[in-house]
């Protein structure tokens, strides 16, 4: 049985060509995806490894564990007395510090480079560190960048780079060297400017010690220079030596890799799921076109079992074959994505491409098993092929054409209720990302229920399509008739299109929602044509730039750089201009102070302060003419027992209900005088209040503020918080009197070229003011999404390739068991560009079945996702990249049944009628 079945793989090798084509591209992206995860982490550990064990102890300063609700305190650096200490130990033979601060940069147009200012650092003596790329700065004219903010801002080695000091003048540099980081996240997000150390002292006060390196004495092991540091520094330092530093930080670093890893192999998994569903199909109808084959061996002496091993001794060297081509071309991608994708993650261009044991075997074992997998039920089937077959004069497979019973009619039509009874439900649950569980268990039933009803589908949308091509002429009409004689094998064949098209609509209707709904939110919470913020400080000021700013009310409880990170991403993103802290953190969960009806509220709090815009470019804006309007927006957090915030909000010279607005839930926003309060309904529901009750929030001089409520609006828009006007603020907060941001709308009719040029001139003489745009913002998210578009597409179109194959396969042995059909058709008439037009036409219309079932799935689950994450969600269905999808169905049913096609066309008419 073994030499039959490996001359029947001899005899018959063109059929598995597209199958072993099939497995090859799905191992490709198993193997490929582990070596390019290898490579990089092997990268990382090789850069921070490097770096860390250039040294042989290192020393942080301890961060305390906050107790209860309170942030966390910064941890105190280190100061030049303990630096000394750590050099007079006698297992210490060199030690450096690294001096930290922050500081301005400004790029090549002279605007401040980040929300958030660079880490100022300087090296003072042996470090980690060092000169990627020229030499470290020797003097007070001279500076380093990381190799991030270089590239940020095109800075190269030898230009004069603009830095302000701590008085806000300008000072400039000449650029001498580059430093690389690497993946330490201290600067990896923010990045850095380096000085020597005397510089940064001068430009900003600097005298502290962020890190302490250390070089051990001769005799001395790393350990024992650790634990010598470590009882020098006593309990506010951590010390570890460079080996333990390193694989710490690699370790934070490889699980980002992981990550990456499995997200990768996700879109392997569809790949080799679709590849699955190609082998099955094409195993199915070899055994049904060898069912003669089958019953000689049989009539012979063969067992059932004989015969069943010899189906999948045959599935496995096929496996073996195409799941070793699929590693060598794994390990190509896999080499060619270090090597051009590695760059974009900072690794280097020249790293070796590692190539593990396990990335080769488990591609072997992927392709090998789903390939055995998947010829299970075909090699079964052919157990049960009666020996008699043998005796029967026509060749025809069988086993493929049963009609499709009530038993599956009813299963699936079952399977339909059930995905759509989990899709409804997801409706009616409280929005939440594991919502997403639930709407992919809907999808695959619903993927069930279609291979389960496939015959019923095509035979359906065939007879319904048919009738106008039947008019068409007689190689449609016969296309027709064709692509309903086995409708098992044509849905067997469009199950796999239908899972890549379904896959790719899903995310394109989730792209379009988002996009139009983040569009939506940007024009209801943007407003505007500019906003103005000032640099984010991760310090807090000495003062605002106006009298009475140190007792100003604090922006935040959560910290400085969380408060950072929320007002950044307001700016950035336009989900939350106001600056506020997230909702449902210190605004939603932590509830809203002074909640009940005439109650009195809490202290004022004392966090860090978020700087504000100075009056000046406020006046400069409002002397352009170009500039219609100039309003701004306060704020101020009433600290509570429980740690939390209530922010208070107010809009000077903007209108409440026309300039700044949200959607309300009750009440009405027009006419908002002084006595007024707008509540978000979160902080009315923690509140207890609703239309016309008294809320009342304390002020500077302690004495409480009553307020009437008269309007509830929608969390996470533009009127957050608590809002009140501009004479109910200054009476409660008299020490805030600049805004926070400033908000721009163009004069009407003016050029927007000239608004921004005015925008900019207005804000030239402060560099630190950061302008945003709402076009700019948009047109900025809408690139993300369209490369993140772009590339899932890109992943998921190996499986739409992959089915591509499957459907070519199903034509192409369709041809061979139609041989005498076919020379029949040229016997009576039939020319061979009409037959070529008539497999075309079922090629086609196969994989416009598969496309149209699986883009109405991906649009209806595609909306069923977005909708379970995403707040309001305007449902958008990408009509432009649909039309695009069916274009490529079309080109790809053609491009499937070229090779079938002219197979057929080319075989002799007397030689097939006379081979049977």
């Amino acid at each position: 049985m073994l030499r039959t079945t490996l001359a029947g793989l001899r005899l018959h090798k063109s059929r598995y060509v597209t199958t072993v084509l099939a497995i090859l591209l799905g191992v490709m992206f198993v193997s490929g995806t582990m070596v390019f995860a290898d490579t990089l982490n092997a990268n990382y550990e090789e850069s921070v490894m490097g770096s860390a064990t250039s040294v042989d102890a290192i020393a942080e300063p301890t961060m305390e564990e906050p107790e209860g609700p309170e942030p966390p305190e910064e941890p105190v650096p280190f100061t030049g007395e303990q630096l000394d200490e750590v050099r007079a130990l006698p297992e210490v033979a060199e030690a450096g510090g690294i001096l930290e601060d922050q500081t301005v940069l400004l790029d090549a147009d002279g605007r401040a480079v980040g929300f958030v200012p660079p880490a100022a650092v300087a090296l003072d003596g042996t470090s980690r560190l060092s000169a990627d790329e020229g030499e470290l700065p020797s003097n007070g004219d001279e500076i380093a960048l990381a190799t991030s903010t270089a590239e940020q801002t095109g800075f190269a080695v030898g230009d004069t780079v603009t830095v302000l000091d701590s008085e806000q003048d300008k000072r400039e540099f000449t650029l001498t060297g580059l430093v690389e980081f690497g993946v330490d996240p201290t600067y990896s997000s923010r990045g850095a400017v380096i000085f020597d150390p005397a510089t940064i002292r001068e430009m900003t006060g600097a005298e502290g010690y962020g890190e302490i390196d250390v070089l051990a004495a001769e005799g001395h092991t790393p350990e024992e220079v650790a634990d010598a540091v470590a009882a020098a520094l006593g309990s506010g330092a951590e010390v570890q030596t460079g080996e333990e530093y390193g694989l710490e930080l690699a370790e934070n670093v490889g699980g980002q890799t992981e990550m990456l890893r499995v997200a990768l192999l996700l879109f392997a998994l569809i790949a080799m799921f679709v590849a699955g569903i190609v082998i099955y199909n094409t195993f199915a109808i070899l055994i049904a076109q060898r069912q003669r084959e089958m019953a000689l061996l049989r009539c012979v002496g063969a067992k059932r079992g004989q015969v069943f091993r010899s189906v999948l001794a045959e599935s496995m060297v096929v496996g073996l074959v195409a799941s070793a081509l699929g590693v060598l071309a794994g390990v190509g991608v896999g080499m060619a994505g270090a090597r051009f994708g590695g760059p974009m993650m900072g690794v280097e261009t020249s790293v070796s491409v590692v190539i593990t044991p396990t990335a080769v075997l488990v591609g072997m074992a992927i392709g090998t098993v789903v390939t055995v997998f998947s010829a299970l039920v075909p090699a079964t089937r052919a157990t049960r092929v009666a020996p008699l077959a043998a005796l029967r004069t026509s060749a025809t497979a069988a086993g493929l054409e049963k009609g499709t019973g009530w038993i599956r009619v009813v299963f699936g039509l079952l399977a339909f209720a059930v995905s759509a009874g989990l899709v409804a439900l997801s409706r009616t649950m409280e929005m939440s990302p594991y919502l997403l569980f639930i709407v992919t268990g809907a999808a695959l039933i619903a993927f069930v229920g279609v291979v389960v009803l496939g015959p019923l589908l095509v035979r359906g949308i065939v007879r319904l399509v048919g009738v106008p091509l039947r008019k068409v002429g007689v190689p449609s009409m016969l296309a027709v008739d064709n692509s309903t004689r086995s409708p098992r094998r044509a849905a067997t064949a469009m199950i796999a299109l239908t899972v890549g098209a379904t896959l790719i609509t899903g995310y394109s209707v989730i792209s379009s929602s988002t996009e139009a709904t983040m569009t939506r939110m940007l024009e209801e919470q943007f407003p505007v044509d500019y906003q103005i913020t000032p640099q984010f400080s991760m310090e807090e000021p000495e003062e605002s730039g106006s009298e009475g700013a140190e007792e100003a009310p604090a922006e935040g409880t959560e910290g400085t750089e969380a408060a950072a990170g929320q007002h950044e991403g307001a700016a950035a993103s336009g989900e939350n201009t106001e600056g506020e802290p997230a909702e449902g953190d210190a605004a939603g969960e932590t509830g809203a102070g002074s909640a009940e009806q005439g109650g009195g509220a809490e202290e004022v709090s004392d966090a860090p302060e978020f700087p504000t815009v100075p009056d000046e470019v406020r006046v400069a804006l409002e002397s352009q003419p170009d500039l219609g309007q100039v309003f701004g927006q306060s704020s101020a957090f009433v600290g509570q027992d429980d740690g939390g915030g209530l922010p208070v909000y107010t809009y000077p010279g903007a209108e409440v209900g026309v300039d700044v607005t949200s959607d309300v839930v009750e009440g009405e926003l027009t006419g908002f005088d002084p006595g007024e309060v707008v509540l978000a309904q979160s902080y009315a529901d923690d509140a207890g209040v609703g239309i016309g009750d008294t809320f009342t929030i304390s002020s500077e001089n302690g004495e409480d503020l009553s307020l009437e409520v008269v309007a509830v609006v929608e969390d996470m828009q533009m009127l957050s918080g608590v809002t009140v006007t501009e004479e109910d603020f200054t009476r409660a907060f008299p020490g805030v009197d600049e805004a926070e941001m400033l908000f721009v709308r163009a004069a009407e009719g003016a050029d927007p070229a000239e608004v921004r040029d005015a925008v900019y001139t207005a804000v030239e003489d402060h560099p630190t003011m950061q302008v945003g745009s709402a076009a700019e913002m948009k047109n900025q998210f809408t690139q993300m999404l369209d490369i993140a578009f772009y590339t899932i597409a890109a992943m998921l179109g190996l499986a739409i390739i992959i089915a591509v194959f499957g459907i070519s396969n199903t034509m192409a042995l369709s041809v061979l068991e139609r041989t005498r059909e076919s020379a029949l058709l040229r016997a009576l008439g039939l020319a061979r560009g009409q037959l070529r037009r008539m497999l075309s036409v079922e090629a086609v219309l196969l994989c416009l079945i598969g496309a149209g079932i699986g883009i109405a799935l991906g649009v209806l689950f595609g909306w069923a996702a977005g909708a379970a994450v995403l707040p309001n969600m305007i449902f958008a269905i990408p009509s432009v990249q649909i039309a695009v999808f069916i274009v490529i169905a079309v080109l790809a049913g053609l491009l499937a049944s070229v090779l079938p096609a002219r197979r057929a066309a080319s075989t002799s008419i007397t030689g097939a009628l006379a081979s049977e």
